[in-house]
């Protein structure tokens, strides 16, 4: 499995995503919105950050039951309730994707959305990852 992370010189700066992913491999995984629920499947954390937390340890654990490594991942969407929030805590947000995710960002967008599947919800995390 190769990917290449693409950052063209003449767009602005990423960061804490790539402007391109290149894949290659032979097999592909498609992870399922994660929110943050815990195990019982209740939504787990009133803040933002301990929300995307969780939902991201989520994301990455159904991507390891796949066979899969955060390094592996193409493409993940954000979805958040309150987009300006989520800009406010973009700092925070990142320290935590960097302890749990690593510096290999995929291409990535965060989209606003008026409400998640679980009401308390207020981020969810979906994507693709490319495997051996």
């Amino acid at each position: 499995m190769s990917i290449e992370r693409v950052n063209p010189a003449d767009l602005s700066p990423p960061t804490g995503f790539s402007h391109a992913v290149v894949a290659t491999g032979s097999r592909l995984v498609f992870l399922a919105g994660q929110t943050a629920l815990d195990g019982d499947g209740r939504v787990v954390g009133e803040s933002l950050p301990e929300q995307f937390e969780t939902a991201l340890g989520n994301l990455l654990a159904a991507l390891q039951a796949a066979g899969g490594t955060p390094a592996d991942l193409a493409r993940v969407t954000v979805y958040a309730t309150d987009v300006a929030d989520y800009r406010a805590r973009a700092a925070e947000l990142g320290r935590i994707w960097r302890r749990l995710a690593g510096r290999d960002y995929p291409a990535m967008a965060v989209i606003g959305a008026v409400r998640l599947w679980d009401e308390e919800a207020l981020v969810e995390l979906d994507g693709f990852a490319v495997l051996d």
